[in-house]
This record gives structure tokens, C-alpha cells and sequence, in this order.
């Protein structure tokens, strides 16, 4: 199989994220309420949890939970409370549960740091690739 880069800003680049989140949203199950894709620049997800709290991924320093206080389709969610999952910017969907609940007992590797694995601008670093690989799973 021969790896193939999506040309950044087209609709495919856009819409890589959805099927990695799809798939930590159905693993999530009953405590999820909502969820949809932000904008970009970084590009992002937003679910909403049934504990109005929510997760957002995003494609600088993945996953992070916090108080919802405000957002929607196409727009940046703004969490306070923020604490990242930590596991790394695209982590297993099987392991963000559990991630999960570290984050909200304050254990395990989540923390109130914000980790930054990598810029948005850098879009030809190879990270389409790993994204591409959850649109083929």
C-alpha cells in the first residue's frame, strides 16, 4: 500500500478528523449528548458529554475535558476547568475512555498543562497519514 498525503485545505483534509472522532463517540456510548466538527486552523471536534462537560480534540494537543461554556458547528468551543487526557495527540478511541475518567479524577497522565505535539501549519508533516489511517479502519 503506498502512503498517500491529502492536499491540505481541501474538502478531504477538512473532513480526515471525523471518522478518528466517529469512532471515540461511539465508544463513549450514553454519555455522549452531542457532537460535531469545528472549524479549522487547528481543525477540531467537539463532543458534547451528558455531565455538561465536553471533550475537544484538536490537532495541535489532542484531547482535553472541561466545563462546556460555549460553542458550536463551525465554531471553537471554549471548556474552563481544562484538563488534556495526555496519551498523545491521536490516542487509540479504546483508550480515551479510560483517559476519560483519569481526567476527571485528576490521575494518570492527564494534566492542566496544555501539550503542544505539533503546529496546524505544519501540514505536511505527516500527520494526514496517521489521521487517514482511522478513515480506513
Amino acid at each position: 500500500m503506498a502512503i498517500r498525503h491529502v492536499e491540505p485545505y481541501t474538502d478531504e483534509w477538512l473532513q480526515q478528523p471525523i471518522s478518528y472522532v466517529q469512532q471515540v463517540v461511539d465508544l463513549l456510548g450514553a454519555e455522549v449528548a452531542d457532537w460535531w466538527e469545528g472549524p479549522c486552523d487547528p481543525r477540531d471536534a467537539t463532543v458534547r458529554l451528558t455531565d455538561d462537560t465536553a471533550l475537544v480534540w484538536d490537532e495541535e494537543s489532542g484531547w482535553r475535558l472541561g466545563a462546556f461554556v460555549s460553542g458550536d458547528r463551525g465554531r471553537h468551543t471554549e471548556l474552563t476547568g481544562i484538563r488534556y487526557l495526555g496519551h498523545g495527540l491521536l490516542p487509540r478511541p479504546e483508550r480515551v475512555p479510560s483517559a476519560l475518567r483519569d481526567a476527571r479524577a485528576g490521575v494518570g497522565a492527564s494534566s492542566a498543562w496544555r501539550p503542544c505535539y505539533r503546529s496546524h501549519r505544519n501540514c505536511r508533516d505527516g500527520f494526514d497519514v496517521a489521521l487517514d489511517f482511522y478513515a480506513l479502519a
